[in-house]
């Protein structure tokens, strides 16, 4: 098990505790979100429990979630990155990337990624930079997979 990793900011808790995480909120949030339309609350414990997890509190109320699939050795993908609406402008979400980049995987990682339509400039600022290069980078995407299931 990986060492449980806390920032705090005023009333705002940043915890890599997994027991702690709103399964139900983040499959509340995912599911309207722009990336995973119509997914089970299933895959997104399965996720979680494959995941480096980071779940964003105010007091008790899950807020903001993001998680690294990662093998801890050399490379991580960053997703399912969010801030509730409501929470927005307050620079949560910068918050929120600068304490998964902070996190002591990421010293050791050789590569991490990301896809967004969303919000480039923010991770801009965390170095992040667009894969624009011919036969770099490949992908098998499926979109809606999660709206075929009956």
């Amino acid at each position: 098990m990986q060492t449980v990793c806390r920032w705090t900011k005023d009333s705002y808790l940043i915890t890599t505790d997994i027991r702690q995480l709103d399964i139900p909120a983040i499959h509340r949030y995912l599911t309207r979100s722009t990336w995973a339309v119509g997914i089970d609350e299933q895959t997104v414990r399965d996720s979680v429990e494959n995941s480096l997890n980071f779940g964003l509190f105010d007091g008790e109320k899950q807020i903001g979630f993001a998680r690294f699939i990662t093998d801890y050795a050399t490379f991580a993908y960053l997703c399912d990155v969010y801030v509730l609406e409501e929470y927005q402008g307050k620079n949560l979400g910068g918050w929120l990337i600068e304490c998964v980049q902070a996190h002591p995987v990421t010293e050791r990682l050789r590569r991490m990624v990301l896809f967004t339509s969303t919000a480039p400039w923010l991770y801009e600022k965390f170095g992040y930079e667009p894969v624009n290069r011919p036969d770099y980078t490949w992908t098998i995407a499926r979109p809606d997979i999660y709206l075929k299931k009956t």
